[in-house]
């Protein structure tokens, strides 16, 4: 009840801060889609570099994201951008790499050799196929990657607020901070 009765005085700030965040989840998997969906798509043309890509986007999803955010600060205090928005939502397009670029590997690797050869025999070049006919059969695994990414972001998002990003995470902190149990939950 209680927590029902804080929602209500305060339904302003949840709103408010639920937009945030949102907001800031869709900036960063979506440039991470811009970014990573070509660098999928590029790298099913080279084993070798695939392997490369593949375990560098390994290797920064192992960094927690505490530490990411920390190493985020000083690399962007440079620019005067050290805690805020910015570097959170730098560190949410790192993290969402993996899911996107292995997603969109694996589906265009594993179309359909006929459908291949029949685009082929049809006449279209390599860019059209791709086009017409790969990239098509391949979006349910790419958006698979995605969604897995999107879910990833929520939480860690939540975090960014320690960096002074906002969203849900505020009411994370508040509620630890205060004690207050009520805020932990808006929060989660």
């Amino acid at each position: 009840m209680e927590v029902f009765t804080f929602c209500l005085e305060n339904w302003e700030i949840i709103v408010s801060r639920t937009v945030e965040h949102l907001s800031l989840v869709s900036l960063a998997v979506g440039l991470a889609i811009i970014t990573g969906v070509p660098i999928g798509i590029a790298i099913t043309q080279s084993q070798r570099a695939a392997n490369i890509v593949l375990y560098a986007a390994s290797i920064i999803i192992t960094i927690p994201s505490i530490a990411l955010f920390g190493i985020m600060i000083p690399a962007l205090s440079m620019i005067g951008q050290g805690i805020g928005y910015l570097p959170a939502v730098i560190a949410v397009l790192l993290y969402s790499q993996l899911p996107i670029i292995r997603n969109t590997y694996t589906a265009i690797n594993n179309v359909d050799p006929a459908l291949r050869e029949a685009a082929r025999g049809m006449g279209l070049t390599s860019m059209q196929r791709l086009r017409l006919v790969e990239i098509p059969m391949a979006i349910p695994v790419i958006m698979a990657g995605v969604r897995m990414a999107v879910v990833m972001n929520i939480g860690v998002m939540a975090i960014a607020t320690y960096i002074g990003a906002g969203g849900l995470g505020t009411f994370i902190a508040r509620g630890i901070s205060q004690s207050d149990p009520r805020q932990l939950i808006v929060g989660a």
